[in-house]
């Protein structure tokens, strides 16, 4: 259903390489709510994923930017004040990778030159564009700055490596900047912590199909998917969440409260071996 809870809203949407990205899905519901939106995602990102046929289909420019480059964030944030005709209301930031991941290093034995790279990329891009918006006095008061995350930051996921800690920092980063974001501009900075979903990025996580398979029976209403978390992005868009800010918000189908959930046990419970209570005789009484 639309609402047009965006209607004359103007956004800036970093990370859609595919149909599959959450990125994608937040512009397509974007676009249905009556915003305008530039896209962004870095020059390699653009020659080897689809944005082309998302910008097409939203009406919307792509503006190649390196979020590791303030130089690069600059020309995005002035080109985007522009093609839109006035100051932002909406940023994502969906943007993640872990070249250690890719690799198959061991979280306990890193290429650190790779850690560096991937917190670079996935952390410190996000106080690097909130720094540029911040700056340039580029957000309408009231607007809303969303970055995606994931429950691995506060909770171990052996195979998740590296990313947990950028996730983490991530978080810490909304929190910080989104204190002088809103003292100072009147702009809210929240992190959503999505259900495990099979984006394309997500799906060079090791052991990434058991994470969905685990958390769709741990959650009580199941993993939310990327669409869901799309619309759930827009609720934090509108103006429906003005009050909302600081905040690591989980949209995990109630995951992230969960201890066990019964079908977890059961299927615990069908391989579980109880080892047999051996019966020790006592020794006979000599006469």
């Amino acid at each position: 259903m639309m609402y047009n809870l965006l209607k004359g809203k103007r956004g800036i949407i970093l990370g859609a390489l595919d149909s599959k990205s959450i990125a994608w899905k937040v512009a397509e519901r974007a676009h249905e709510e009556g915003a305008i939106f530039v896209l962004s995602n870095a020059p390699v990102a653009l020659r080897l994923g689809t944005i082309a046929e998302l910008a097409e289909k939203t009406g919307s420019e792509v503006i190649a930017a390196d979020a590791t480059s303030i130089m690069d964030l600059e020309d995005l944030v002035d080109g985007a004040v522009k093609i839109l005709g006035g100051k932002i209301d909406f940023v994502l930031h969906s943007i993640g990778m872990s070249v250690n991941v890719r690799r198959g290093n061991h979280y306990t034995h890193q290429d650190y030159n790779f850690t560096k790279t991937g917190f670079d990329v996935s952390a410190l891009s996000f106080h690097r564009l909130m720094s540029v918006l911040y700056q340039r006095d580029a957000m309408n008061e009231w607007g809303s700055i969303v970055a995606l995350s994931y429950m691995a930051a506060q909770r171990v996921f052996p195979d998740y490596n590296d990313m947990a800690d950028n996730k983490a920092y991530l978080e810490s980063v909304a929190r910080s900047f989104g204190y002088f974001f809103g003292r100072d501009k009147k702009v809210r900075v929240n992190t959503i912590s999505q259900s495990p979903t099979p984006t394309t990025a997500g799906s060079g996580v090791k052991g990434f199909d058991g994470f969905i398979a685990y958390a769709e029976q741990m959650s009580p209403l199941g993993n939310a998917t990327a669409l869901e978390c799309a619309d759930y992005t827009i609720s934090l868009f509108s103006d429906l969440t003005k009050k909302v800010t600081l905040q690591n918000l989980f949209h995990d189908g109630g995951f992230s409260n969960m201890g066990v959930s019964n079908a977890i046990m059961d299927n615990f419970m069908k391989d579980f071996q109880p080892e047999e209570t051996k019966v020790v005789e006592e020794p006979k009484k000599t006469k």
